[in-house]
């Protein structure tokens, strides 16, 4: 009898496993095909493969795991975006970050919502989509702009357009891709703000971007300073040799009486707070000796 019990109970064991094996296949089926554009399904972490178009190229360790907190105390807020690629997968358009942090609690998982878009398409919504985030870096934004323009065809206007960005603020992150790579690669790393990029992009010479820019470091400069010392190398300061007319009357009187006497035109040089100089100019060694004697004459 009990050998009975175990042949009945073992055989309702395997007509149940492979019940329930025919149904997750069917219900893996059934996600596959039921998934309609415009639709939010609950969509299985294998059958999601990356972005090979994904503008963003860093992602935080730290803020995948704050992430990862977060969706374990509230669960994934935001659906991600996905469009399906075959009959098997789909992947994803926006939403990496999310998509990541999923993976790293072990989930099977995430919603998605699901659209249809062709590779141009599904480029320039994740390239949108990552240009609209306040945590990504001017160069990232600027490369993204730069990928709109050369990949999707876009100009700046339509970029406005598309973004919501003023065109002028496109133009000015675009500007930044003409920075030396140090330059840039220290903005992506926050050694130096976007400000401070804008002031040095106005030096032509890499060279002394990179000057600046080590200077910046240095002296830990804010962006009012850079932007002095910016505008120092466009226009270096000239000094200026005063003239008779900045001189003042007495010593004017005097210049003409002070040539005749050594018989040259002489340079008079005066400062601000009065002190000044009298430059006798000579033009051969006998010259020289001329003057020295009409000095020791007067001694």
């Amino acid at each position: 009898m009990a050998k009975a019990i175990k042949k009945q109970v073992l055989g309702r064991g395997l007509a149940a496993l492979l019940q329930d094996s025919e149904t997750d296949q069917s219900k893996k089926e059934s996600l596959i095909k039921s998934p309609q554009a415009g639709t939010i399904v609950e969509l299985e972490l294998e059958l999601i493969e990356l972005n090979p178009f994904q503008p963003r190229t860093q992602f935080k360790e730290e803020s995948i795991r704050d992430l990862a907190t977060s969706i374990q105390e509230l669960g994934v807020i935001q659906p991600i975006t996905v469009r399906k690629t075959t009959d098997t997968n789909f992947q994803i358009v926006s939403g990496e970050r999310r998509l990541r942090a999923t993976i790293l609690l072990g989930l099977k998982t995430i919603p998605a919502y699901i659209r249809i878009a062709n590779d141009q398409e599904a480029l320039e919504m994740a390239l949108v989509e990552n240009i609209q985030r306040q945590d990504l870096d001017p160069i990232e934004i600027a490369l993204s702009y730069q990928r709109l323009m050369d990949d999707v065809k876009l100009t700046q206007e339509q970029m406005s357009q598309r973004v919501g960005k003023k065109r002028s603020t496109i133009a000015n992150y675009l500007r930044l891709l003409k920075l030396e790579p140090l330059i840039q690669t220290g903005m992506r790393d926050g050694f130096i703000s976007m400000g401070h990029g804008r002031a040095i992009i106005n030096v032509n010479s890499h060279s002394d971007q990179i000057k600046i820019y080590k200077e910046i470091l240095s002296k830990k400069l804010s962006v009012r300073a850079t932007e002095n010392i910016v505008k120092d190398y466009n226009n270096p300061k000239v000094l200026k040799t005063p003239t008779t007319n900045d001189l003042p009357e007495f010593v004017k009187d005097g210049v003409p009486k002070i040539a005749a006497y050594f018989g040259h035109k002489i340079n008079v040089k005066m400062d601000k707070n009065g002190n000044g100089k009298i430059l006798i100019p000579f033009h051969s060694k006998e010259d020289y000796v001329r003057i020295l004697k009409l000095l020791k004459s007067d001694s």
